[in-house]
């Protein structure tokens, strides 16, 4: 079959479609031409900026630089806690890829134990991945030169140098100052929710206890930052801007170091509790509480072998000076002697016969004086100076517990003193409506009688006996007890002071005197008079000794016969000079053999003739 030849029209024909196609391809070409010159003049020109800063973002670091904790000094300017410098090993975990290779590696390489690994690991949980971290804090100097040699092999660990919380005197002032140690996952959500955290990005540690945390706003500062240009590798090739931290107020503190050193010492071995007030502004002066710890344990992270070793039943994490509960014992006789002239039942010149025990009328049980054979004829000033319990007794029956607890709170009983730490507890101020909601029981006279000599069911802190003393030497007036003087922060100074409560106001102003002059006789002819003997300034005061345990009625106690821990507090709390009171002292030894007057007065002796020798008496005032 002959084929077919093809004629010119073919040839046209086909011509045209190449034409039609090839204009379709160079339209599309063109098309896809003009779409690449819009991308470009989108990106060169009109989001040039937008793309020009998420470049820079990519080659510009913005890093917090932490600012300085502010330090605390003592009154006299001697440094009580201050910032050093250590070297840290620090992790950034997105920086890192394979993290827990790079952990394995460097743990061989520089001895960091599986504890130190693990509590890194629950830091990194608890915060945000581009965050620094301490993986293994206060490296020596062989560590840090160990690790130069080796940091190209570890992209995103690095060796940071920082300032460190450091306190001194260690563990004579732990109660008071506190301590700081690493943020917690708690603590950094409370302060997310405070919208403080953003003040925090370079910080790792926040005041846990005492002055470090009540005053942590004012001792953290101003978090600062730089602005780096950084390579591919995160290297930092120079710096671009600084905007500085502001660093934290420094504190002065009403304590003085030699105090609390003398109290440390006289306490020794012994479990108590001390604490000394400037009456006339509520510094003070010394606090503390024993047995202690060292609060440097706690700042670049306690082990748990140390921690466990704090958990004894000493219980030395325990501010007794704010939060044991111990019974005042005698040391409110003043007091509820006022109270008793206040309601009439008693006179600055009469008297009440003591056989050595008192009844109520009716009931056979027999509440015993401390001196078995009685006082005899007893007035207002010896019933304080001798400490006479049937007085106490007496007046405590007639009063009754509403009159006696509606007095004492204005004195500072069963409340929080407001001093600035944390660790208080109110203790015990005991009613009627408190012991039916405690015990779903009534309160019986029998209950009024203990509380009349500062037993039974009331107990008080240290703090709150020595500040119902101060305001009694101010006649009523209040000065609330703190421990932060001023506040400084370059040329500001700032003072720290809380408004005071209302006075204490009496019927006959006169009675305060009375009370007053019997606590000054009490150590001049009474229970303290063995322990200021001899003593250049002129003390007053009152002792106690506060019952752990119940002796059975007819038995007599004997230290000897008690497990140790069931012996009497001694008790005593006073004051110097009696005409112009500068110093107000409160004692408190756990489970002694002898009595307030004879192991606790001699601790206050020791204080107040430290205390008047570095702070010598105008003696032409006197």
């Amino acid at each position: 079959m002959l084929k077919r030849r093809p004629t010119i029209r073919d040839h046209s024909a086909e011509a045209n479609l190449f034409a039609r196609r090839a204009f379709i391809g160079f339209v599309f070409v063109v098309s896809l031409i003009g779409i690449l010159i819009m991308n470009v003049y989108n990106l060169q020109v009109v989001d040039f900026d937008t793309y020009k800063t998420r470049s820079n973002d990519n080659r510009i670091k913005v890093i917090p630089i932490a600012p300085n904790r502010g330090l605390i000094y003592d009154r006299n300017g001697v440094l009580l806690a201050e910032n050093r410098p250590v070297y840290n090993l620090e992790v950034v975990p997105e920086d890192v890829k394979d993290l827990n290779k790079s952990l394995s590696q460097i743990s061989q390489l520089l001895a960091i134990s599986e504890q130190q690994i693990s509590d890194f690991i629950e830091d990194i949980s608890n915060n945000r991945r581009f965050k620094s971290q301490i993986l293994k804090a206060r490296l020596n100097e062989k560590e840090v030169a160990v690790f130069s040699v080796n940091q190209h092999k570890f992209p995103g660990f690095s060796v940071e140098a920082r300032l460190s919380r450091y306190y001194p005197y260690g563990d004579t002032l732990t109660h008071a100052l506190g301590y700081v140690a690493k943020l917690n996952k708690t603590e950094l959500a409370e302060l997310e929710r405070q919208e403080r955290d953003t003040n925090y990005r370079a910080t790792y540690d926040i005041g846990k206890l005492g002055i470090e945390k009540y005053y942590e706003q004012q001792l953290h500062g101003t978090v600062g930052s730089q602005r780096v240009e950084v390579n591919n590798r995160g290297r930092v090739l120079r710096t671009l801007s600084v905007e500085p931290p502001i660093p934290g107020q420094d504190l002065v503190l009403t304590l003085d170091i030699g105090l609390q050193q003398i109290v440390q010492h006289a306490l020794k071995d012994t479990r108590g509790a001390v604490i000394a007030i400037d009456p006339k502004d509520g510094g003070i002066l010394a606090l503390y509480s024993n047995p202690s710890y060292d609060p440097n344990l706690f700042v670049h992270g306690i082990s748990s072998e140390n921690y466990k070793q704090l958990l004894n039943e000493d219980r030395p994490l325990i501010n007794r000076v704010t939060q044991g509960r111990y019974p005042p014992a005698s040391t409110i006789k003043p007091h509820l002697a006022i109270l008793g002239l206040e309601e009439g039942l008693v006179t600055e010149d009469s008297t009440i016969w003591d056989p050595g025990f008192f009844q109520i009328p009716n009931v056979d049980h027999k509440w015993r004086d401390w001196k078995r054979w009685g006082h005899g004829h007893v007035d207002v000033y010896t019933a304080i100076e001798e400490s006479c319990d049937t007085y106490y007794y007496r007046i405590a029956y007639k009063l009754g517990i509403s009159k006696i607890a509606n007095f004492m709170d204005q004195f500072g009983f069963g409340d929080l003193s407001g001093i600035d730490i944390h660790e208080e507890t109110a203790a015990i101020l005991p009613t009627v409506e408190w012991k039916r909601a405690r015990f779903k029981e009534n309160w019986w006279p029998g209950d009024t009688i203990s509380v009349g000599i500062g037993q039974g069911y009331w107990t008080a802190t240290p703090i709150q006996i020595a500040n119902s003393v101060s305001i009694l030497v101010n006649k009523g007036a209040h000065r609330q007890p703190h421990l932060v003087q001023v506040a400084k922060q370059e040329e500001a100074v700032t003072h720290l002071f809380t408004e005071e409560k209302p006075p204490v106001q009496l019927k006959n102003p006169h009675h305060w005197q009375i009370a007053l002059d019997a606590m000054h006789n009490t150590v001049i002819r009474g229970t303290a008079r063995s322990a200021f003997k001899g003593a250049t300034y002129d003390p007053a005061g009152k002792t106690g000794t506060a019952q752990v345990v119940s002796i059975a009625q007819g038995e007599k106690y004997d230290a000897k016969k008690l497990k140790e821990r069931h012996r009497d507090n001694a008790v005593y709390t006073g004051f110097a000079p009696f005409n112009d009171p500068q110093i107000v002292v409160a004692v408190v030894v756990e489970n002694q053999k002898a009595g307030g007057s004879t192991i606790a007065a001699p601790i206050a002796r020791q204080m107040m003739d430290y205390y008047f020798s570095a702070y010598p008496l105008d003696t032409d005032s006197q």
